[in-house]
Order: C-alpha cells, then sequence, then structure tokens
C-alpha cells in the first residue's frame, strides 16, 4: 500500500466500486434464473391443462419428439385407457338399469302377494260362506222334526236329515273316523281312553265311543276308542 493518503483513498474507492458490481451482476443472474424458472413452471402447467382439457397436443405427441417407439406404446395406452372408460360407463349405465328394473319387479312382487292374500281370503269367505248355506238346511229340518207331536214318529225324519249332513260332510271332503272292533289301533287317528275286558284280540280296537274326523288327511279330530285287554 503506499504511503500518499490521496493514493491510497483512490485505492479504497476503487475496490469499492468493484465490490459493488460484482453484487450487482450477481443479482442480475439470480433474477434472470428467478424469471426462467417461473417460465419454465407456466409452461409446465399449460401442459397439464392442455391434457385435462383435451386441447393441445398429447402426451404422445409430445413424446413423439424425443422417442418414435414410446410414443406409440404410449398411444396405445391412451386408447386403451379411452376404451376402458368408455365400458366403465357403459357398465354403470347397465348397473342404473339393472337396479331400477330391480325395483319395479320388487314393487310387483308385493302387488302380487297383497293381490293374492286378499284373493285367499275372498275364496275363504265365499266356502264357509256356501258351506253354512247347506248346514242350514240341515238345522231346518231338525226344527221340523222337533215340531212334530211328542208321539209323532221322528225317527225316518233325524236319519233323512243324518243323510243329508252326511252328504254336506262328504261333498267337503270330510271323512268319518269310526273303526270296527278287532281293527289295530292307530295313533295318529285314534285316542285311547281306557283298556277294556273283551272278546277282541289284545292290543285292539273294543269300541267306539265317538268318532272322530278327518279332512284332505289331516285328523280334524281324533276318534275315542276303548282297547281290548284281550280274552
Amino acid at each position: 500500500m503506499s504511503d500518499d493518503p490521496a493514493e491510497s483513498v483512490t485505492d479504497a474507492n476503487a475496490e469499492s466500486e468493484t465490490d459493488a458490481a460484482s453484487d450487482a451482476a450477481a443479482q442480475a443472474a439470480e433474477d434472470a434464473a428467478t424469471d426462467a424458472d417461473g417460465e419454465a413452471s407456466s409452461a409446465e402447467s399449460a401442459a397439464e391443462q392442455s391434457d385435462a382439457t383435451g386441447d393441445g397436443p398429447t402426451v404422445a405427441d409430445r413424446v413423439a419428439e424425443y422417442d418414435d417407439d414410446l410414443a406409440a406404446e404410449v398411444a396405445a395406452l391412451e386408447a386403451r385407457v379411452a376404451d376402458l372408460e368408455a365400458e366403465r360407463d357403459e357398465a354403470e349405465a347397465t348397473a342404473e338399469e339393472l337396479q331400477s328394473r330391480l325395483k319395479r319387479t320388487q314393487a310387483d312382487f308385493q302387488n302380487y302377494k297383497k293381490r293374492a292374500k286378499k284373493r285367499q281370503s275372498q275364496i275363504k269367505e265365499r266356502a264357509t260362506e256356501d258351506f253354512v248355506e247347506r248346514v242350514v238346511t240341515v238345522r231346518d229340518n231338525l226344527v221340523r222334526a222337533l215340531d212334530q207331536d211328542d208321539d209323532a214318529d221322528i225317527r225316518g225324519g233325524l236319519e233323512s236329515t243324518l243323510k243329508e249332513f252326511d252328504r254336506i260332510l262328504e261333498d267337503e271332503n270330510v271323512e268319518i273316523i269310526d273303526p270296527e272292533p278287532g281293527t289295530d289301533v292307530d295313533p295318529n287317528r285314534h285316542e285311547v281312553m281306557m283298556r277294556v275286558d273283551s272278546d277282541q284280540p289284545a292290543d285292539t280296537v273294543a269300541d267306539v265311543f265317538q268318532p272322530g274326523y278327518e279332512m284332505a288327511d289331516k285328523v280334524i279330530r281324533a276318534a275315542q276308542i276303548t282297547v281290548s285287554k284281550g280274552e
């Protein structure tokens, strides 16, 4: 360093100017880099928006700028994705249609059940009404028989009324359970009241205390019987 004060001041000023110039150059370079990054980001964002909206070049188009074979593979994948999306849309539409048809079918079935139940109820009411209409004629005959004089022989009328009543039961598919003595005991159709001394074989029907009734293979009332002890 020079001993001259004026020369020292000049050297210091020169160094200061050099440092300032260096700082200005560094700041300019940093600003330029920032602008370049911003432009690159803007370009990338624009490319992504272009892909999302379908405008502009596709991924395959951009890849083709560098590798034709890879671009062909990318184009095939893009076509496959488009096909799968179309299949998905078609499947969703079919599922919605099937769901709608299922709901309609369920509603139709519920309505059918209600109609069937109402029809069964009507059939039952009409069947009961028809049965009562035929039974009341039997009652009328019994009333007429009882209206006769005390010394009148009403047995014939009662027998005729009983035959009419049996005919009505037969029309209704009702069978009388009235086993003959000596018949094997059927626990499904016979109710054993007691065991008695009888000339019938042991463990067979000795006598019928009260007949039973069976309708359409269903026992309405079991016949009450006595069972032989044997001789």
